[in-house]
């Protein structure tokens, strides 16, 4: 736990340069005016491969030996983390696979196949086809790439705290969605490094708030998690997962959110910012609105952390909109 953050994350950053963008920061009249305060939104949706997920993946990947590199690479998801590994075997060359749940969407598995990454099927649950890709890696000598548990994915995913201190002259709070964690302990630990009074805001669907109750609970605890529009953060957290202790040491408060509060969110973004997000990213829109009362005259940032939103949740969405849009009129 004992790391040169500043260092740490410059080091990633110079790494993976070339192979990641420089999202940019916006200020938001309408949420600025809704909480009284300056709110910035740092753009990872705008990343490319469509999330935050290709810092920590690049960072991870180009760190390997030679010889690691030659043994290939296995990782296990058809979200943001298959489409940022993906792309990154396709820019490197270098040869894997992706393990994905026999269930995942069609639109999921088109969108993997354009990278011509080779896919394995495995499962109907999550849980279990990481395992199995666990196993594969194991069995074959390949390098397991994972979503968040190891120390240069969470390195990676601290380059967006060491952008926001370079474009942003006074930081005061930073709202992060938070699933496995590996987004809030690289950003936390990094900005936590340059000023302890930055304060660290951990946003989790109501439906899926596993950190949280891990967190309150001192330990990594089991919770089945309902559906939820922030499918990105869903589900649990590995036993002997690093970014726990990040969250329990960083993360200052969670702030839980309903479906209602996700969808408002997606749609204040589409309305007001023209901006598609995903449902795990509109976590830290509808997390601000819901505490906007703490935040009067402060310098807040909102981590927009991906796009990627189906089409069939999009048409829920906005049938949704139809009803009143609680945070567009608030």
């Amino acid at each position: 736990m004992n790391v040169d953050w500043p260092k740490t994350a410059e080091e990633a950053e110079n790494r993976i340069q070339g192979y990641i963008r420089e999202t940019p920061v916006e200020l938001s009249d309408i949420l600025s005016r809704i909480g009284r305060c300056r709110v910035h939104l740092k753009m990872e949706n705008l990343q490319i491969s469509g999330s935050f997920k290709l810092r920590g993946a690049a960072n991870m990947i180009l760190s390997l030996t030679k010889e690691e590199k030659e043994r290939g690479i296995v990782a296990a998801s058809s979200g943001n983390q298959g489409a940022a590994v993906a792309h990154m075997l396709q820019k490197t060359g270098i040869s894997g696979s992706l393990i994905i749940p026999e269930n995942a969407s069609e639109a999921k598995i088109s969108s993997l196949r354009t990278y011509g990454v080779k896919l394995k099927f495995y499962g109907t649950d999550v849980g279990d086809t990481e395992m199995y890709a666990r196993k594969t890696a194991q069995d074959n000598g390949q390098v397991l790439v994972p979503p968040y548990n190891h120390p240069r994915i969470v390195a990676g995913q601290a380059t967006v705290g060491l952008e926001l201190k370079r474009q942003l002259a006074s930081i005061d709070a930073v709202f992060v969605p938070i699933g496995g964690g590996g987004l809030a302990s690289g950003i936390a630990a990094y900005l936590k490094a340059m000023n302890q009074n930055i304060q660290i805001i951990g946003c989790q669907p109501e439906n899926s708030p596993v950190m949280y109750e891990s967190v309150k609970a001192g330990r990594i605890v089991e919770r089945a998690s309902k559906p939820t529009l922030a499918d990105g953060t869903a589900g649990g957290i590995e036993k002997d997962a690093i970014t726990f202790e990040y969250c329990r040491r960083y993360v200052d408060l969670f702030v839980l959110v309903s479906e209602d509060e996700i969808r408002d969110a997606i749609l204040l973004m589409l309305e007001k910012h023209f901006t598609l997000v995903e449902g795990a990213a509109a976590l830290s829109i509808a997390a601000f609105v819901k505490t906007r009362e703490n935040y009067e005259n402060k310098n807040v940032v909102l981590i927009v952390s991906g796009k990627k939103i189906s089409l069939v949740t999009l048409r829920q969405v906005l049938c949704y909109g139809g009803k009143e849009n609680r945070l567009s009129t608030t």
